[in-house]
């Protein structure tokens, strides 16, 4: 399945979702390792199968095995980090955020691609999943390494792309149901 199969499947009403996913598959603003990466973890932590396998596929052709899982490794390991430190940030314990977290995470130091990259797709994973402490985190690492606000936006904004093409078809197939 590539990004026009995921179009060509979105329903009606969510015809906006369908002209941003052009939009992106169009937008050479990043470099492709960053956005097929992008695609590749935001895909994931959609946790939509057709979503997923879209980017996946759309993927494939333009970056190395280690890229891919190396993408793949930013939405595991944010899928763990997210929910743990949105815990810690939102539990009216505060001990919790001065206890070690005890999560092996060496994934982060050695990600098998630029760790600027990694932290990007880990910046717009932890937008899909809605952990403010990480996305801060992330952000603040991007900006130490001079990354520009529109590189930074445009990984979000591929993040709400790539999750409201899953709400939509999610959506349709309630409809359907």
């Amino acid at each position: 399945m590539s990004i026009d199969t995921l179009k060509a499947a979105i329903p009606d009403f969510a015809k906006d979702v369908r002209l941003n996913l052009s939009s992106m598959a169009s937008d050479d603003s990043l470099s492709p390792v960053e956005k097929y990466g992008l695609m590749v973890a935001c895909g994931i932590a959609s946790r939509n199968a057709a979503v997923r396998q879209a980017m996946i596929d759309e993927a494939k052709p333009h970056i190395d095995e280690t890229t891919m899982n190396a993408a793949k490794a930013a939405a595991a390991i944010m899928g763990m980090n997210n929910i743990y430190y949105r815990f810690t940030h939102l539990s009216g314990n505060k001990e919790f955020a001065n206890m070690p977290a005890k999560l092996r995470m060496s994934v982060i130091g050695k990600p098998g691609v630029d760790k600027t990259v990694f932290e990007l797709w880990s910046l717009a994973v932890s937008a899909i999943n809605g952990c403010g402490k990480c996305i801060n985190a992330h952000e603040d690492v991007l900006r130490h390494a001079n990354v520009s606000n529109e590189t930074i936006q445009t990984a979000v904004r591929y993040a709400a792309i790539i999750q409201s093409a899953a709400i939509a078809l999610e959506a349709e197939a309630e409809v359907a149901a």
